[in-house]
């Protein structure tokens, strides 16, 4: 029998400790000949990356031996940090950053070995026996990171021979299927990958080197996504210049649509090696693309134009589709089901699961399902997110009681929310607490316009739509609006410190290592990043005041609920003086406030007993806060001037 008690209360199944130590984060996936390989970040073993190979005939095995790590820090974020050649992986190591190769029934053995360069997104060039690759080149201490596409000889190793350079950045070196000509992306600041990227291709000289390149597409306003050549020699792309991240082809040095519609057919350049798209055939793609915030997958038939959707049971596909041997293997998940690498069987959709994120078995009972929902926000514009309610089959309101809302503001800004099921977010509503997963504007999955909402008015936008989101299910009667309470992490942790510094619409709030000074991290943050801000706010210095405007740091009089400070002492994108700076702003303020530093941690948590420490400090600070008894025993956080 379910027994009243109120929201926040409730005893759950699902601990921090579990979440913590039960789910695993898959990255990159490649495939060779009938092999599937995929990266998996494990809280358990430290965040340590690991490559794990799935043979043939079915049995998986780690590759990479600790204490390797397959991790690069180009860009600070990486991905493409391993690719695989008849059953020979290469791979960049996060201690050190050098690429080691790694034969079968052998230990890694080191390609590179001078400090300070970086290297990302690498394809065997099997002609030339080398790797080419993007490097990142910090050699100079002082002076901005330098990009370049290089090759690394796999007889002699060395630091690699520089092939393309002049560009602040460089992305998807792809070598078409006779070697002979290489396509890539570039693009320079103040552009991020999403707001415009060139693709070029070029052709290889007797020696290896670039003797011509061609701008095919794009530019300072066009994004293009994943260049891949097809089985035939041609050359595919996922560009916006439809205002929608669609497929096209270079075809007779012509641009030809494939399949224009009102869906995203790619994703934001976060990381290295992302890809939405195979060649099944020579006539056949097939491709993940999503509409109205969720994914789907399907079959695009080039000679038609036809796109035919697979009937799957998953509404989040992660970008990293990979095809072969009529097969499709990505990982995907559900409402139910969480992110998973699994295998379609192409000619009966059979799908297979090779492997769960998280080995924690939930009861369907206890399963908060995301409800889709719009709501009005400024400006007449419709704003997005998913809507989890609490639930917990042992208890019930206690009397007339709506529950607390947690509103999550998620990172990048310009990145989504995911449907895939999510064991911290069932953490919080296990115990009472009602969640809004927003999509403010800025958001990826709505076209480019909705994207461009977010140009010029980060720190407005979004917050306009976090707090109007909690409105609205405040007026459908569904949470208490006099207890809500607003998360995030980096730009969701700067969207989570000015909701609660320039509005009056939540109670408490948590920042993971968040932005609270825009010119500070103007100043500090790494190269990837360090325009960024210009789209999202303006031009520094020139619009310093707007900088100013917009930064929590400078408007502490404003802020008067408590809040809680998570920080990882080595993050390079966000400093910890970030989170350091506001902390003791609210301290002297005599506001309720905390602040936890973790040691050995970057940007992004990744070991298990971070990641628990600070879910349950976040519950004990909002039961100290928004008045209510946690069934968890929880180690006590010190709070100032509670």
């Amino acid at each position: 029998m379910a027994q009243p008690a109120p929201y926040g209360s409730w005893k759950s199944p699902i601990s921090a400790n579990l979440v913590a130590t039960s789910s695993v984060t898959f990255g990159q996936i490649v495939t060779d000949g009938a092999d599937i390989y995929w990266i998996e970040q494990r809280p358990a073993e430290g965040g340590r990356h690991v490559v794990v190979r799935r043979a043939s005939g079915g049995v998986i095995t780690d590759v990479t031996p600790p204490p390797f790590s397959a991790r690069t820090r180009v860009h600070e974020y990486g991905g493409g940090a391993f690719t695989v050649a008849d059953g020979v992986v290469y791979f960049a190591n996060d201690e050190d950053q050098q690429l080691y190769r790694q034969r079968p029934g052998s230990p890694p053995e080191r390609l590179t070995a001078q400090s300070g360069l970086r290297y990302a997104d690498a394809v065997v060039d099997r002609r030339r026996s080398r790797i080419v690759c993007v490097r990142e080149d910090h050699t100079e201490p002082g002076r901005e990171a330098i990009n370049t596409l290089a090759a690394v000889d796999l007889r002699s190793g060395q630091a690699g021979t520089v092939l393309v350079s002049g560009s602040d950045f460089y992305a998807s070196p792809r070598l078409s299927p006779d070697g002979s000509r290489l396509a890539w992306l570039s693009w320079n600041h103040p552009n991020m990958p999403w707001d415009g990227t060139e693709l070029w291709l070029g052709t290889f000289r007797g020696d290896g080197s670039i003797a011509s390149r061609e701008r095919v597409a794009g530019g300072p306003s066009e994004s293009i996504f994943q260049p891949e050549w097809s089985p035939g020699s041609e050359l595919y792309f996922v560009s916006d210049r439809s205002g929608w991240w669609n497929l096209y082809r270079r075809k007779d040095r012509r641009i030809e649509p494939l399949c224009a519609m009102a869906a995203e057919f790619g994703s934001p350049q976060w990381v290295f090696a992302m890809s939405t798209y195979a060649f099944e055939s020579p006539n056949q793609i097939i491709c993940a693309h999503k509409v109205r915030g969720l994914w789907r997958l399907g079959r695009l038939r080039l000679g038609t134009g036809q796109l035919e959707l697979i009937d799957l049971p998953y509404t989040h596909i992660a970008s990293n589709v990979q095809v072969a041997n009529e097969q499709a293997v990505f990982t995907a998940g559900s409402a139910t089901q969480p992110p998973s690498v699994v295998l379609v069987n192409l000619r009966n959709k059979g799908v297979t699961v090779l492997k769960p994120s998280s080995a924690l078995a939930l009861d369907p009972a206890f399963i908060s399902q995301p409800e889709a929902v719009e709501f009005p926000t400024e400006d007449g514009v419709t704003a997005h997110g998913f809507f989890y309610a609490p639930r917990n089959p042992g208890y019930i309101a206690a009397g007339k009681d709506r529950p607390p809302l947690l509103v999550l503001s998620h990172g990048g800004p310009t990145g989504a929310t995911s449907t895939a099921l999510d064991p911290e977010i069932q953490f919080w509503t296990s115990r009472g607490f009602a969640v809004l997963d927003v999509n403010y504007g800025g958001s990826t999955g709505y076209g480019r316009g909705y994207r461009e909402r977010l140009r010029g008015r980060w720190g407005i936008v979004d917050v306009d739509d976090c707090v109007n989101g909690a409105r609205y299910l405040a007026t459908r009667g569904v949470v208490d609006l006099e207890r809500t309470a607003i998360r995030g992490g980096s730009a969701g942790g700067y969207t989570t410190l000015c909701a609660l510094t320039f509005r009056d619409a939540f109670r408490a709030g948590a920042s993971y290592y968040g932005v609270s000074d825009l010119e500070g991290l103007a100043k500090e943050t790494h190269k990837f990043e360090s325009r960024y801000l210009d789209s999202l706010i303006g031009p520094y210095p020139a619009r310093r005041d707007l900088y100013l405007a917009r930064s929590p740091i400078h408007h502490s009089d404003r802020l008067s609920c408590p809040v809680i400070f998570l920080q990882g002492l080595e993050d390079a994108v966000v400093p910890p003086n970030q989170s350091e700076r506001m902390f003791e702003t609210l301290r002297a303020k005599r506001i309720p406030t905390a602040y936890l530093a973790f040691e050995g941690e970057q940007h992004g948590f990744r070991h298990a007993a971070t990641i628990r420490r600070a879910l349950e400090a976040e519950l004990y600070f909002y039961s100290k806060v928004l008045g209510f008894q946690p069934a968890d025993l929880i180690e006590p956080v010190p709070i100032e001037n509670l």
